[in-house]
């Protein structure tokens, strides 16, 4: 299958297999550079709102597990930007810690903070928000990797296919918690519903493809962003029909669309501490 992209190209699935051959026609390379930025951020980001839950989880074996998955998270990260540094945009260390928020794009949903105060200082974190977040982004990732098993530059596909194999246990993880707070009634069924509705009126870009949808998409590297958000809107409505809650009716983008480098200041914080080390010695491991 072939669809054109916004300059009228087209190219087929799974052709393009090397760094060099993506470097071949400079519009297929500046939409997959931009796709791997969405893809790295995305997990980058989400993985240290993760971390920042280490000892301050429910219990002992949530505290072992959430820093689990976060690991795997950054680790995933660290795969899509070492694409990027094989494309020659730059280190990994640098891609990861030098850039500004602008230069960002994740989706603003991964990167609000885990509650009032800060890891160090008065904590206090909604874990309900937690929950919700983490599950729905790991359907969403989860959607995301099936699809780019097919597509059109290879060493993306493959490494999409190494990703959603570890991503079966994220899902079970936070389905598990998800149904089981939903069902307990009481203050955990309002705190979950509370952050539902925070999180659907901030996740409108989950599946946004940014101001470069049309060469994302027309190059094939990826699915077209409305397929792939209806599959994930899907797989939610059969949850929230067994726990007896409506699916809201659309998405919001409230704060801004991440793609386009449309952040809130939470973003900006976080970096802050992420780079702290990077910024004192660049050379250092991370």
């Amino acid at each position: 299958m072939k669809r054109k992209s916004c300059h009228g190209e087209a190219v087929d699935a799974v052709q393009i297999k090397t760094p060099e051959a993506a470097a071949e026609n400079l519009n297929y390379k500046e939409a997959l550079i931009n796709l791997l930025f969405q893809l790295s951020d995305d997990d980058f980001i989400v993985a240290y709102r993760g971390s920042e839950w280490l000892g301050l989880a429910p219990h002992i074996e949530e505290d072992v597990a959430f820093a689990s998955i976060s690991q795997d998270t950054m680790g995933h990260a660290a795969m899509f930007y070492k694409l990027l540094e094989d494309l020659g945009v730059g280190p990994v260390d640098s891609l990861a810690h030098a850039r500004t928020a602008a230069e960002r794009k994740n989706a603003v949903l991964l990167e609000l903070v885990n509650g009032p105060g800060t890891y160090i200082k008065e904590p206090q974190y909604d874990w309900a928000f937690a929950v919700v977040r983490h599950y729905f982004y790991t359907i969403a990732k989860k959607i995301k990797m099936v699809a780019l098993m097919s597509s059109s530059y290879s060493p993306l596909a493959e490494a999409a296919a190494r990703v959603n194999i570890e991503l079966y246990y994220h899902h079970l993880h936070w389905k598990t918690w998800f149904s089981q707070l939903m069902s307990a009634g009481g203050e955990a069924r309002t705190r979950m519903e509370a952050a539902i509705k925070k999180a659907f009126d901030t996740a409108g870009d989950l599946f946004s493809y940014g101001n470069m949808a049309g060469d994302i998409t027309g190059f094939n590297l990826i699915d077209e962003s409305s397929a792939l958000q209806e599959k994930w809107l899907e797989q939610l409505k059969m949850v929230f029909d067994s726990v007896d809650f409506a699916l809201p009716e659309q998405l919001g983008i409230k704060m801004g669309n991440g793609r386009d480098g449309q952040h809130t200041k939470d973003l900006e914080e976080a970096l802050s501490v992420l780079s702290e080390v990077y910024r004192f010695d660049p050379a250092a491991a991370w």
